[in-house]
């Protein structure tokens, strides 16, 4: 595999993080996960627009990653990945300075840019029957709002929902259910979509995203409500959107005794996605 690691194209095996990097110390850096459809970026821009807003937000001293997309384009050349599904995976932290210091180190120092681009097969058999998920306390910090590499909470999330036999794991917080450990949610409750409102405890998902573009095209209503525990039952689909599982339907809750079916938004919005990648 050829990644990309600060302005050189190197085999993956030969690159070497320093271990004075703050990304290795402090997990102070930011992360993106694109797809490619066959060789096709798919919503690039948007993911590397969340990327800047990271950099703002981290107070790095560079935010504009626009040369990326070029990378990315590169990376799918150089590893013959333009005839199939790919993921890029892109990360970006504060860099190695010489010493380790809690504060921000001199802003002269050179951030360190990762990107490399892999094959991807998605389970289209997933998407068809369903997942089971499980309910997990939101233990994350205040600004999930943020992609960063700070995982653990996350990685611990999915880790308990992979020894339950789940897919994911949903966060629960303040008696409202979140998110996934690496997806968003969207439940549907009539002829209406809905999903939790954007604020610092919600990722801007790029999926997300084109979910709600795609309503709006197809006709169904989107809402930004929070969807309270007590009433998930009340949901008549539910679904995770992410850019590894687009659009995948929620058929069992762990915890909870009712079952669910993808129903016919699902179907629809499945549909319309596909004619977007």
């Amino acid at each position: 595999m050829i990644a990309y690691f600060n302005g050189r194209y190197l085999p993956k095996e030969e690159i070497a993080l320093s271990p004075d990097d703050r990304g290795f110390l402090f997990a102070d850096g930011l992360y993106e996960v694109a797809r490619s459809y066959l060789g096709r970026l798919f919503e690039l821009d948007a993911h590397l627009r969340r990327l800047s807003y990271g950099a703002e937000h981290l107070r790095m001293p560079r935010t504009d990653f626009s040369e990326l997309a070029e990378v990315c384009a590169r990376l799918l050349a150089e590893n013959n990945l333009q005839n199939q599904d790919a993921l890029i995976y892109i990360q970006v932290t504060r860099g190695a300075p010489p010493a380790r210091l809690h504060h921000f180190p001199p802003t002269e120092t050179p951030l360190t840019v990762y990107a490399s681009a892999k094959a991807f097969q998605p389970d289209l058999a997933l998407q068809q029957k369903g997942a089971t998920v499980v309910l997990v306390p939101d233990q994350r910090w205040a600004r999930c709002d943020l992609k960063t590499v700070g995982l653990t909470a996350n990685v611990l999330a999915a880790e308990q929902a992979q020894a339950e036999g789940a897919l994911e794991a949903l966060f629960v917080r303040d008696g409202c259910v979140m998110e996934g450990s690496r997806t968003s949610l969207l439940i549907a409750r009539g002829e209406t979509v809905i999903a939790p409102p954007l604020t610092n405890y919600i990722l801007g998902s790029i999926t997300r995203q084109a979910v709600e573009r795609l309503c709006c095209r197809e006709g169904i209503a989107f809402r930004p409500a929070p969807i309270f525990l007590e009433r998930l039952t009340e949901a008549d689909e539910l679904m995770l959107a992410g850019t590894t599982l687009e659009v995948t339907p929620i058929v069992r809750v762990k915890g909870i005794a009712r079952t669910w079916e993808a129903g016919p938004l699902t179907r629809r919005l499945q549909a319309a996605f596909k004619t977007i990648v």
